[in-house]
């Protein structure tokens, strides 16, 4: 898969450990930089890329994960999952169908978010009765608003 990566400048090191990680994985990386102050710049820039198709997922950094979240969930077709724990990662993937996640250098320690990201790329997400119809709410609700 093609991921899409980007920071804001205090996870420069976090995410540039994690590249390395994501591509011992087997994937290609694309890195959306890190200079910018603003975070949300460089959310937007991944968010509209992941749900332009340039790139099959994302992941973002910040201090919490959660300025990254947020910004990036503003993009319309953008579906990002700030994930603490490897449930959370798996079913941010296999229930919610997120197409970005987010990770805080501050307050994930780096062999934990190895983990979290390991565990949200080897997953996909597979439409069915239970999941599906929740998934194509949400879509539904931000392509008619």
């Amino acid at each position: 898969m093609k991921i899409a990566v980007g920071c804001d400048p205090n996870a420069q090191a976090y995410k540039e450990e994690m590249i390395e990680y994501i591509q011992s994985l087997g994937h290609e990386v694309v890195d959306y930089g890190s200079d910018d102050p603003v975070y949300a710049n460089v959310a937007i820039a991944v968010a509209e890329d992941v749900a332009a198709k340039k790139a099959d997922r994302g992941v973002l950094f910040c201090g919490t994960g959660i300025g990254e979240m947020l910004a990036a969930n503003k993009f319309k077709g953008a579906y990002p999952a700030n994930v603490l724990n490897v449930y959370s990662a798996k079913r941010a993937c296999l229930s919610n169908n997120c197409n970005i996640i987010t990770l805080g250098s501050q307050v994930t320690g780096n062999m934990l978010a190895k983990e979290l990201i390991g565990a949200y790329l080897s997953c996909e997400f597979v439409y069915n009765e239970r999941s599906g119809k929740k998934v194509d709410a949400i879509v539904n609700y931000e392509m008619s608003h």
